[in-house]
Parts: structure tokens; sequence; C-alpha cells
């Protein structure tokens, strides 16, 4: 009788109420924010877009060379502030400047990127002050997704910003590759526009997102030791953030997956930029799918086969001597697949088990443990590369991610609350 009844709730759940009608209870905050990550993301990918070709094929960096600044990029400006940023917003209960402040600071790198011309020390140094702009502003911002969203629709809100976000990812490279394609090698014109978008996004979040959140200012506690005490022992928070910093070390960065596409496709360099547009495409197109799917069916099964997704992508490059665009295209189509099954699912996820005083600081500590275990990864995956081979990289990920799941499977069984959609 009982296993009939939760089908049969499920099934309800499922024919209950239509995508489209899920999209318009969206509140106003999130489609603002969205846009603000939009113009950020065109102006953030082209740069970062054409970042593996020009350190690796350019100036012929080693693997581990470029999986260190890959790591700095990815992962170590947001452990420097992303926590700090997190309890200040929280304190203060200003989302909204503190999220300004990294958009800002994002936006003045790349001016900055002009005066460093072909000097490797300076254009590290703004790289990674770009991304330290990245860690002050992703967890006041995604606080603000949370803190303006029912847990109903919790997973429907992030994916609604992730494929936004992805829309911007998708154009930037395509903006960057044209504007190569027209000025070879006026990579000043490149930056000159890129500053231009990320301003137009300063200006979007400055003027339609509100300075305050009913969901936050109606409440009447404060971030407090024994709030952020009271967060950091909690079991479920504990076991979220832990296998989350898991997989992540166990997830191949995207530049390293384009320069492994590359080498065994032969693909001309100039077109590496093009695969950020298929992998944001892919990413773009399902998001919103894919996040409606987990607040009707559980967030859960959804993250793990997001994860599921990158370990297809592993076994086809572990499979293949030589890629050819088929391979290349599933790929990246998994890789999109992979990303909307677990970047605003998981957001979803530990938003739920957070209150809202402390909501930004979870979400920061959250984020700085998945961005030691993306430093982690780049680190230990241009390591294996360069002494032993592209191959057996592959293989260890692969056996790691494999582990990471089957630790994660059992650690999701202890959540409960963090998959309940309501």
């Amino acid at each position: 009788m009982y296993p009939l009844d939760w089908v049969q709730r499920r099934k309800l759940r499922t024919i209950g109420q239509p995508e489209a009608a899920q999209l318009r209870r969206v509140s106003p905050v999130v489609w603002a924010l969205g846009l603000t990550s939009f113009l950020t993301d065109i102006s953030s990918e082209m740069v970062f877009s054409v970042l593996p070709v020009y350190l690796v094929l350019h100036l012929h960096l080693s693997p581990l060379q470029y999986g260190a600044i890959d790591g700095v990029y990815n992962g170590l400006a947001v452990v420097l502030v992303s926590l700090a940023t997190g309890v200040i917003a929280d304190r203060a209960r200003r989302h909204k400047r503190v999220a300004l402040a990294g958009y800002g600071l994002s936006a003045i790198c790349k001016l900055l990127l002009l005066a460093a011309g072909g000097a490797w020390g300076y254009l590290v140094g703004i790289v990674g002050l770009d991304r330290i702009g990245k860690g002050i502003r992703t967890a006041p911002r995604d606080a603000l997704i949370s803190l303006s969203t029912p847990p109903k629709l919790m997973a429907t809100a992030f994916a609604v910003h992730r494929a936004l976000d992805a829309g911007g990812a998708l154009l930037g490279p395509i903006v960057a590759f044209a504007l190569l394609a027209y000025v070879p090698g006026a990579f000043d014109v490149v930056w000159v526009t890129s500053f231009v978008f990320a301003m137009l996004g300063v200006a979007a979040l400055w003027l339609y997102v509100p300075t305050s959140v009913a969901n936050l200012s109606s409440h009447d506690r404060w971030l407090s030791r024994k709030s952020i005490s009271t967060l950091i022992t909690s079991r479920r928070f504990l076991v979220l953030t832990g296998f989350a910093m898991l997989l992540s070390i166990a997830t191949v960065s995207d530049g390293f997956i384009y320069l492994v596409l590359q080498e065994k496709g032969g693909t001309n360099a100039g077109f590496v930029p093009l695969f950020y547009v298929a992998t944001a495409g892919s990413y773009m197109l399902l998001s919103i799918p894919v996040g409606v799917c987990a607040d009707r069916v559980g967030r859960a099964p959804i993250f793990v086969g997001g994860y599921l997704a990158l370990g297809v992508l592993y076994a086809l490059l572990l499979s293949q001597s030589t890629v050819g665009v088929t391979v290349q295209v599933a790929c990246l189509l998994l890789l999109g697949l992979y990303y909307a099954g677990t970047a605003g699912v998981l957001m979803a996820m530990i938003s739920t088990l957070i209150p809202p005083e402390t909501r930004t600081t979870g979400i920061a500590v959250l984020a700085t443990s998945v961005a030691l275990g993306k430093l982690v990864s780049s680190l230990l995956f241009g390591w294996i590369w360069e002494t032993h081979g592209v191959w057996y990289a592959i293989v260890a990920f692969g056996g790691l991610l494999m582990l990471a799941l089957a630790a994660a499977g059992m650690c999701l069984r202890t959540l409960g609350g963090a998959d309940r959609n309501a």
C-alpha cells in the first residue's frame, strides 16, 4: 500500500504543475540577477575562453604550470575571500552591496589587462584579482536567489539563473572569436569589449535588484557566533559540504578537457574557444528542464545523475585514442548536462538546510570547500599528466569519481531534508 501511495504522489507531482507555470512563479529578483550574470559571463568568458590556448599553445607552459594557474583561477581566489564576505553580508544584511563590490572589482580587472600587455607576472596577478571579485560576489548573489524563492521552487530558480549565466558563457567566446577573427591578435580589443559588458552587468545589478529581501528583512534574528556554530556543526550541512568537496576533487576542469579534446582530435587551436560555446549552449538548454525536474522528482537523484554524465565523458576520453567531431560534440554535450544537473541543484540543496540569517555564510562555506577541491583537482591532474601522461590522469580521475559517487550515494541517505522540496 505504501509503495503505491508513493508512486501516486510522484505522478501527481509530475503532472500537477506545468513547467511554464513554475517559471512564472520565479521571483523578478532571480531574473534580474540572471541578467547580471548573463552580461558578466559574456565579459568573463571572452577572457577565459582564450586562456588555455594562449597559455599552453602560445606561451608553451607545461600541463602542471597550467594546472597551477587553472587552480588559482577556479579555486584559490574563492577560498581567500568567499567565507569572509559571506559573514560580512550576513552580519550587515547588505547582500546587494557586497555583490556589487565583487562585480565591480572584476570589471576593473578587464581594463587592467590592457596595462599588463604580455608581462606574465602581471597577467597572473590580474587574473587572480578578477577571481577574487568572483569570490566576493558569488555567495551573496546565491543567497539573494534563495532568499527570494520558496523552497518548492528552489532548484527551478537556480536553474533559471544558471541558464542565463550559461547564455552569457555561450556568447562570450563567440564575441572573442569574432573579434580575433576580424582583427587577428588584437587582444586589447577583446579586453575593452569585455570591460563594457562587465559594466553593463554592474548596472543591471544596481538598477534592478532591490537592496533588501523580504524573507530576510522580516526575520528578527541576526547573525551571531551561536548561529554560525549551529550551522557548521549541523550534521546534514557537513555531510553535503563534505561530499561536494570530494566530488569537486574528482572533477577535471573544463580547460583540461578542452586541451585533451584538442590534442586527440587534432583540432586547430583557434577553434578551442568554440568548445566553450558548445558546452555553454548545452548547459543553457538543459538547465531549466533539469532544474524543474529536480523540484518535481527529487534533487539528490538529479545531482548524482549529473556526475554520472561526467563519468560517461571520462569513459569516452579513455576509450578513444583519437576523437572525431561526433565524439567531441558528445563530450561537450555531456559536460553541459553535468553542469545542468549539479551546479544549481547543489545550491538548491544547501539553501534548504540553512536558515535565512546564516544563508550567505553557509553558501560561502560550501563554495570554499568546492573551490579547495577544484584547486587540488587542477594541480593533481596537471601533475599526473606531466609525469605519467594524459591517459593515466584520466584513469586516476575516473577511479576517484567512482569512489566519490559511491560515498556520495551513502551520504545522501542521511540528508533527508536537503532533498525535500517543501
